[in-house]
């Protein structure tokens, strides 16, 4: 019978490499693809379906159990106060689940590629071996910083040794197989291990890999599976690492929409974030960013060079071209706007045509105001729309022109000038 499984995550850091401002997030929060850093980690471990979820805050803690509360409910933050170590941490998190019996699963907050399937292979090979401790490795052509997998005889586990702790000692640097810091552990052997951890080592904290020690020396059973792709357990502590993590699961994402059916025309210029939604048929071109929350419908184009921000929608058929951005924009089916546009708070009728050049004016210095463009309407070409303000169906901008707010343009008129005004018909205009 499978043992209750709890979960403890490790996410007090600071993230001193990522601060690059004063007003940075905590690490754990910095964003990539658009979500934090742990909420990446969340959707990995969500499929294990832990009985009890720990997550281990400190620094900025307020926005870390603020954003727990919103978008990860079922975690409980435990605060580290002072940053001991990863032992120290661990120890912390375990005290918060007093009576609990069973499995914990230890993980990083800041492992944005973490994927369900190596956690879960790691929890099966713990149960298989009926081991005191399992280890996560990997194996890199250099591991760098990264803890080392030593083994022994027959190439059983031996001990993890922190590279900062081998300086002295080439032989353990060159060992390509490294700890991922993820464990899953028996309860009842890791309480004990944890107690009174040395802090007599390079960086003066208390280590997790003690602990291993510790049960492997008790006569524990130690074990080891290693993943496929060791890059993707490293972590991200500082900016290289943040852009090795967002280019490895920018790739992902588009690897998934294309096997769906999109047709990403060049997945390497082109950055798709989380949770877009892209039919089938859609052609996305290159150098495109597509931010969360956007959803893009059947036989839709999108770019080269566009930029399509959180809540954009664009239903099928619609085209959105170079040098165009959109923000909280609704494209009804069919509707264009192929060059150099800014599209913000609007909502664009179907088949309707948006010039080179229009600016939508959503704000006014205070607050944020919407446009409305009606079907089969015709914006020329550097036409400024300032919200709020509509145009009809079937309306016509003419080029250059300034429709000033709440100075709305009927269905079927033509409005010229600055500040725009009501063309007449030619023949009125022959005999006034």
């Amino acid at each position: 019978m499978t043992r209750p499984l709890a979960l403890v995550v490790l996410a007090a850091g600071q993230g001193k490499r990522l601060a690059v401002r004063d007003d940075s997030p905590p690490k754990v929060l910095v964003p990539c693809l658009g979500v934090p850093l742990l909420e990446h980690v969340r959707r990995a471990v969500e499929p294990l379906q832990a009985a009890e979820t720990v997550v281990v805050t400190g620094h900025r803690r307020d926005l870390v159990d603020a954003w727990l509360a919103e978008a990860w409910p079922a975690a409980r933050p435990v605060l580290q106060a002072e940053q001991l170590g990863t032992g120290h941490a661990l120890r912390l998190g375990l005290e918060a689940l007093p009576a609990f019996a069973g499995d914990v699963l230890v993980v990083y907050g800041d492992v944005p590629q973490a994927e369900s399937a190596d956690l879960q292979r790691l929890v099966a090979r713990h149960h298989e071996a009926g081991a005191d401790a399992t280890v996560l490795t990997g194996v890199l052509p250099d591991a760098g910083a990264l803890g080392r997998i030593v083994r022994g005889a027959g190439g059983r586990f031996e001990t993890i040794v922190e590279a900062r702790d081998a300086t002295d000692r080439p032989d353990v640097l060159a060992i390509r197989e490294f700890n991922t810091g993820i464990y899953a552990f028996r309860v009842e052997a890791l309480r004990p291990a944890l107690v009174n951890l040395s802090r007599a080592n390079a960086q003066g904290e208390e280590y997790a890999t003690d602990a291993i020690g510790r049960i492997r020396e008790g006569g524990g059973v130690v074990e080891t599976t290693t993943v496929a792709d060791g890059a993707a357990w490293q972590g991200v502590n500082d900016l290289a690492d943040l852009a090795a993590a967002t280019s490895a699961i920018r790739r992902r994402v588009a690897t998934a929409h294309l096997k769906a059916g999109v047709d990403i025309v060049d997945p390497d210029t082109t950055v798709i974030e989380m949770d877009v939604t892209i039919a089938a048929g859609a052609r996305i071109l290159p150098f495109t960013h597509v931010e969360r929350g956007c959803s893009i419908g059947a036989g839709c184009t999108v770019g080269p060079f566009a930029r399509l921000r959180g809540k954009s929608v664009l239903e099928p058929g619609a085209e959105i071209g170079n040098f165009v951005e959109t923000k909280a924009a609704l494209l009804h089916a069919g509707a264009k706007a192929k060059h150099l546009t800014y599209l913000g708070d609007v909502e664009v009728g179907a088949k309707a045509n948006v010039g080179c050049g229009t600016i939508t004016a959503n704000y006014d210095g205070v607050r944020k105001h919407r446009t409305v463009i009606g079907p089969a309407a015709r914006i020329g070409s550097g036409t400024v729309l300032v919200a709020p303000v509509s145009v009809g169906e079937g309306a016509v901008t003419g080029a250059g022109a300034v429709v000033p707010a709440g100075r709305d343009v009927a269905p079927g008129t033509t409005v010229v000038g600055v500040p725009a005004r009501v063309l007449a018909p030619r023949d009125e205009e022959t005999t006034s």
